[in-house]
C-alpha cells in the first residue's frame, strides 16, 4: 500500500496548521480513555500498549525498511524515539495524579521554551509571557491554585523536557520521507518501554476487552496524532509549532471534562485561556508575518 503525504511546503502553513490541532485532540481523547484504565493495568501497561501497538500499526502502514537511512538520520531517529516513549511515561504518570488538563498545561512549558529560544520578535516573547503568566496560575505557588500532587507536577515538568527534544529531533527527523521517521521513531520507543510494560503488569488481567481499549489508545494517542504531527513540523517553523502546541492544555481540559468529570476551579480556567490567548496571538503574529 503506497501513503501519500502533501508536501506541505507548497501548501503553506494552513495544511500544517490543521493538522496540528487534529493531532492534539486526538491524542487527548485517547488520554481521556487511557486514564479510565490505569487501575486495571496501571501506567507502564497502558504506556506500553499505546507505544507497541502504534509501532506495530505505523510499521506495517509505512514500511520504513524500504527505504536506507543516512548516516546522519540514524542518531536523531533515536533521540526522536527515545525521548518519544519517555515522554508517553511521564506524561501518563502525571495524568494518574492529576487533571490531565492541569498536566498538559505544565507539559506546553517544553514547547514554550523551544518557541521563545526560536523567535526574538517582541509579540512573541509577550506571548510566551502571557503562557508562562497561565501556567503560574496553575501551579501550587500561586496561593489561589488547588492542592496539586507534587509528584504529578515533577513528572509533567520531565514530560515537558521531552516534549522540547521532541520538537528539535522531531523536526530533524521529518526531513525523511514517507512516514520514515515517525516509524521508526515509535519502533525505537517500543524498545524500552514494551519490555517496562511487561515487568509491570500482571499478566492475568490482559483481556480481549483490555486489548481492544489498548488498540484503541494506541490509534487516538500516538499512529494518529504523530503522524500528523510529522506533517506540522515539516510545514511549521520550530517556534511556531512550540506557540500552537500551547492550545493543547485547553482541548485536554475538555476532554477531561467531558469524558472524566475532571472539575477545574475558575483560577485554572483562566490560566488556560491565558495560554490558549498566547496561542492565538502567535498565530496572527505568524500570518501577518
Amino acid at each position: 500500500m503506497t501513503i501519500f503525504v502533501p508536501d506541505t511546503r507548497r501548501d503553506g502553513m494552513l495544511l500544517p496548521t490543521l493538522a496540528l490541532f487534529g493531532s492534539q485532540i486526538s491524542v487527548n481523547l485517547g488520554a481521556a480513555v487511557a486514564k479510565n484504565l490505569f487501575p486495571v493495568i496501571g501506567v507502564e501497561g497502558i504506556t506500553a500498549f499505546r507505544v507497541g501497538f502504534s509501532a506495530l500499526i505505523l510499521l506495517a502502514i509505512f514500511r520504513p525498511w524500504r527505504s536506507p537511512l543516512k548516516r546522519r538520520d540514524v542518531f536523531n531517529l533515536v533521540i526522536y524515539g527515545a525521548v518519544m516513549g519517555l515522554m508517553n511515561l511521564l506524561i501518563y504518570r502525571a495524568f494518574q495524579r492529576i487533571p490531565i488538563g492541569i498536566a498538559v498545561a505544565i507539559e506546553v512549558t517544553g514547547p514554550l521554551l523551544v518557541a521563545l529560544l526560536s523567535s526574538r520578535r517582541p509579540r512573541d516573547i509577550a506571548s510566551c509571557a502571557l503562557a508562562v503568566f497561565g501556567l503560574y496560575l496553575l501551579l501550587p505557588i500561586n496561593s489561589a491554585a488547588g492542592r496539586l500532587d507534587p509528584v504529578g507536577v515533577a513528572y509533567a515538568f520531565g514530560a515537558a523536557a521531552c516534549w522540547a527534544l521532541y520538537i528539535v529531533f522531531g523536526k530533524r527527523a521529518s526531513s525523511i520521507a514517507g512516514g520514515q521517521g515517525v516509524a521508526l521513531g515509535m519502533l525505537v520507543a517500543s524498545l524500552f518501554i514494551v519490555p517496562l510494560g511487561v515487568a509491570y503488569t500482571d499478566a492475568s488481567s490482559i483481556t480481549p476487552h483490555v486489548l481492544v481499549i489498548g488498540l484503541v489508545i494506541a490509534v487516538l494517542s500516538s499512529a494518529v496524532p504523530y503522524c500528523l504531527e510529522m506533517l506540522a513540523l515539516r510545514g511549521l517553523p520550530q517556534g511556531l509549532y512550540g506557540m500552537f502546541s500551547s492550545a493543547a492544555p485547553a482541548v485536554t481540559a475538555i476532554a477531561g471534562l467531558l469524558i472524566l468529570g475532571e472539575h477545574l476551579t475558575g483560577t485554572q480556567w483562566m490560566a488556560i485561556a491565558c495560554i490558549v490567548l498566547a496561542s492565538a496571538t502567535c498565530a496572527m503574529s505568524a500570518r501577518s508575518s
